[in-house]
């Protein structure tokens, strides 16, 4: 799909709700994807008469970020588009790994927009990015509602998170950059390979076009019948529960044990969030350890967080662990 400002202005306008006049923010890395969306915002709001604001963050894992953050304003500026540039406190930069750089960085964002009365923030995710965390997921070994990967809009923090380029390959959001002249930079951690997302981005990049094809195709699937596999998994759980109440949850062992997999997990998900609140989570790789001894002839017990689960002759027994 050819990356235009119609089609871009079009799929925001369906996809997303306003209030009249809107205040959005748009995070700004001064990478070749967030300075398309800000243009692209730019042209939008031209339309629909909000207030913008361009938000850069100085992460300070690097000596120069602050020098970094400060060459992309003045890019900004000399394109007469004012921003401000919002720093990460050194003591919250302590293990200097993408995951902590990403929760810095929402909660410096979301702070200032909840600050400012700003209930949107637009980020640059596009479609690669949700391959690659879809793989990188699937390497860690997500279960189904892990595979989804990237969200078109969630909320952090009370703020409205919107990604409005997830239908559009970096590919087409380059072509759109050089097609605009829209100048960027290049962010060097993406080239960093000590950490797992730019390996994953270069495996995706060198891999050939049937394997390209493959993990697209099976991304494709889940995100999907996300909906169906859901209904699906309520289905299986009440035809094949025996008994429940608040502490213990019984079902047919010979039954659900014929499922797909990922519903057997997700089903498995299911009676631990009901037996220990819906909040409550479980590492993926816990459950599918679980199924692998389920399928042994001699399995008998097994130990899922604070849930005991016993095989007693055709039946399959959850019940919370007792103090």
């Amino acid at each position: 799909m050819k990356l235009t400002h119609n089609k871009f202005s079009k799929i925001i306008n369906k996809k997303f709700i306003f209030e009249k006049n809107p205040s959005f923010a748009v995070a700004v890395s001064g990478g070749p994807d967030s300075m398309c969306l800000l243009f692209l915002l730019i042209n939008w709001n031209n339309y629909i008469k909000g207030k913008l604001t361009v938000l850069i963050i100085n992460h300070n894992v690097r000596s120069d970020s602050l020098k970094e953050a400060k060459s992309i304003s003045i890019v900004l500026k000399n394109k007469n588009i004012k921003s401000k540039i919002l720093s990460v406190k050194r003591n919250k930069v302590i293990k200097k790994n993408m995951n902590e750089a990403r929760i810095n960085r929402y909660s410096l964002l979301t702070n200032y927009c909840r600050n400012n009365n700003i209930l949107h923030l637009f980020v640059a995710h596009h479609k690669d990015d949700n391959l690659e965390t879809f793989l990188y997921r699937k390497v860690s070994g997500s279960d189904f509602d892990g595979l989804l990967s990237i969200k078109e809009i969630s909320l952090i923090n009370k703020i409205n998170i919107l990604r409005p380029l997830l239908e559009f390959t970096k590919e087409e959001i380059l072509v759109f950059n050089k097609v605009n002249e829209i100048p960027f930079v290049k962010d060097p951690t993406n080239l960093n390979k000590k950490y797992t997302r730019p390996s994953i981005r270069d495996f995706l990049n060198k891999t050939n076009v049937q394997n390209l094809n493959a993990i697209n195709k099976e991304f494709l699937k889940i995100k999907n019948y996300s909906k169906k596999y859901k209904m699906i998994t309520s289905i299986n759980l009440i035809e094949n529960i025996i008994d429940i109440n608040k502490k213990k949850i019984t079902v047919n062992y010979n039954k659900i044990i014929m499922l797909d997999i990922l519903l057997l997990e997700k089903l498995i998900k299911n009676i631990y969030q009901f037996l220990n609140g819906i909040s409550a989570n479980i590492r993926s790789k816990k459950i599918q350890i679980l199924i692998t001894k389920l399928n042994l002839e001699y399995f008998k017990f097994f130990n899922l967080g604070n849930i005991l689960i016993r095989k007693v002759d055709e039946n399959l027994i959850f019940f919370k662990k007792t103090n």
